[in-house]
């Protein structure tokens, strides 16, 4: 009876420590749980930020990116807007081309006309290649090929040549009619104010008279200034002053 007893509480007091022990098993078990349940929602967090800082970086880029394209775009915008107003300007300009070419050819033949006419009642020297200078540019004129702009320039460099004529001295071989006989002498121009010849022997000496469109025979004491024009104008003198006849048309 007294072992039987004895049994009994020694159970007693091991119950309650089991009893004990499992329920510490129980609260480490939850603490476990609980630490781990932490640890995966600190997880989750730092995922979480990871995800938001890179959400928030991307976002930073693309609203740079954003900016950019809007400077970007106001720029392209004030450039097409001034190429929008160049073209209207150039469609104005255009216009007045277009206007301009049509007037181009009448006015060109105006002062081929002129030309002409000033050439035939100018001093009669050189005349075969002004003339043909006149009529390379009358073809060109009717040429539908040349365009309006060469038509212009070649009737402006035919004027500066005949401008260039009465700038120079110049002398040069030619037949010409003297008292109805042909001879070739050294004629000599002094730009347009006046025309000279001299017979190769240098005997004969005279001037161009515009009035009389003939030759007029000038005196002996001529000879020496036409011969020294003649001279000077080949580059075989050095240029200096001459002392020669000027016609003068009569006032009426």
């Amino acid at each position: 009876m007294l072992k039987l007893r004895a049994i009994i509480m020694s159970l007693a007091l091991i119950i309650p420590f089991a009893v004990h022990a499992t329920d510490m098993e129980a609260v480490l078990e939850v603490g476990r749980d609980n630490s781990n349940q932490s640890a995966v929602s600190q997880d989750k967090i730092d995922s979480t930020e990871k995800q938001t800082d890179k959400i928030i970086n991307e976002w930073k880029v693309v609203s740079k990116q954003v900016e950019g394209l809007k400077i970007y775009n106001e720029q392209k915008r004030i450039q097409i807007q001034a190429q929008l107003d160049l073209m209207d300007k150039l469609d104005d300009q255009l216009t007045q081309v277009v206007v301009m070419q049509r007037q181009i050819p009448p006015l060109a033949q105006r002062m081929l006309e002129g030309l002409e006419k000033f050439v035939e009642l100018d001093v009669p020297f050189h005349v075969e290649e002004r003339k043909q200078r006149l009529d390379l540019v009358r073809s060109s004129l009717s040429n539908p090929k040349v365009t309006a702009s060469e038509q212009v320039r070649q009737i402006l460099e035919a004027y500066n040549i005949e401008s260039e004529y009465g700038r120079k001295i110049d002398a040069f071989e030619s037949s010409i009619v003297i008292d109805g006989q042909e001879i070739v002498a050294n004629v000599l121009v002094i730009g347009r104010i006046g025309m000279f010849y001299q017979t190769k022997d240098e005997r004969t000496s005279g001037i161009w008279d515009k009035d009389a469109n003939d030759w007029v025979e000038l005196d002996s004491g001529y000879r020496t200034a036409i011969r020294d024009g003649i001279r000077m104008a080949k580059k075989l003198a050095p240029t200096d002053m001459l002392m020669l006849p000027v016609v003068v048309k009569e006032q009426s």
